[in-house]
């Protein structure tokens, strides 16, 4: 997507941990800030944005806290208004179970303060807020209580399953959907609410909350320069109170997201088929328990996101599922 990134892995593993098994280890908390420090000494620290996803223990949060800090402080030494903006991912789990620490919790509520923009899913939404989610309006709670307690600019949910209204997108090819809830906050806290529901694939995929994450750090910029106003150097990138939540840098960076995913799904889905196929008729092998196994790691394998080979639908989406009022 044109953007030039520094990576400091988080984990050393041989495959996505959909697959069930894999080999490797996760860093530590010493490792991500000894490699933080070899970035900065020798003047490789100039980033202006940051993403952070999946951070191993409660140490390793306060470790990537750390780093962020410190880029905004230096940051703000040279420029005014918005010369650091980090989307932050809290990974800590989904469909109501947890599958970090139980430390990690508490660690990202006392670090979300610093973020711009957080992605949580659902359920990483009720943790963080402390509410739960059933209906329209305990969402919209639970975000305004982000807004309001942890004084976030931009809070995008990236998953929600439940029922919020009719939608005017496009029509779909399948019944089943879910939605993207998303608000930047005004000057006096209020949410800025708006949603993009969006039709949901009959596979399972691994990373897409990966993929969501990284589009939206470049779409945010790219909504942000587009509109050719001040708000590229106000603080957090925050729209003034006059703009509806419909024109929010936030909603169309989420539009484009959504479009570039849907295109992706699309052609892996189409892919997986053709690569099952191939796989009928094949001897099967060992006990019932083993075959299982091996067909859940043949579908791994064949699910797995096609990014690279796809690069026309990251750059150039066709959007066809647009925000509305939530």
């Amino acid at each position: 997507m044109g953007c030039d990134v520094s990576a400091l892995n988080t984990v050393q593993f041989s495959n996505h941990t959909g697959y069930r098994q894999w080999k490797g280890t996760r860093v530590s908390a010493e490792e991500i800030t000894d490699l933080w420090t070899g970035l900065r000494q020798s003047y490789l620290d100039t980033f202006d944005m940051m993403l952070s996803g999946y951070v191993p223990g409660a140490a390793a949060v306060e470790a990537v806290g750390t780093i962020a800090k410190e880029l905004r402080a230096k940051n703000n030494n040279y420029k005014k208004g918005g010369g650091f903006f980090w989307v932050l991912d809290p990974v800590m789990g989904d469909n109501d179970k947890l599958y970090v620490a139980d430390d990690v919790v508490p660690a990202y509520r006392g670090l979300i303060q610093h973020a711009d923009l957080i992605l949580p899913n659902q359920f990483e939404a009720e943790l963080l807020s402390e509410v739960k989610i059933t209906d329209a309006a305990s969402l919209r709670h639970a975000i305004e209580v982000l807004h309001t307690k942890f004084h976030l600019p931009h809070i995008v949910i990236t998953s929600v399953s439940m029922p919020l209204g009719e939608s005017q997108s496009s029509s779909t090819t399948t019944t089943r959907t879910m939605s993207v809830v998303g608000s930047t906050r005004t000057s006096t806290g209020k949410p800025r609410l708006f949603k993009i529901r969006f039709p949901v694939f009959d596979c399972y995929f691994s990373g897409t909350g990966d993929m969501f994450a990284a589009l939206m750090v470049v779409r945010m910029r790219e909504a942000v320069a587009n509109l050719g106003n001040d708000v590229g150097e106000t603080a957090s990138w925050v729209s003034g109170d006059e703009v509806d939540a419909l024109d929010l840098p936030l909603a169309k960076a989420a539009e484009k997201v959504l479009a570039s995913m849907h295109e992706v799904l699309s052609r892996t889905c189409e892919g997986m088929t053709e690569e099952m196929e191939r796989t009928t008729g094949l001897e099967k092998m060992g006990t019932e328990e083993e075959e299982a196994k091996r067909l859940h790691l043949l579908r791994s394998k064949a699910a797995e996101l096609r990014l690279v080979r796809n690069l026309g639908c990251l750059r150039n989406p066709k959007v066809e599922y647009w925000a509305e009022r939530m």
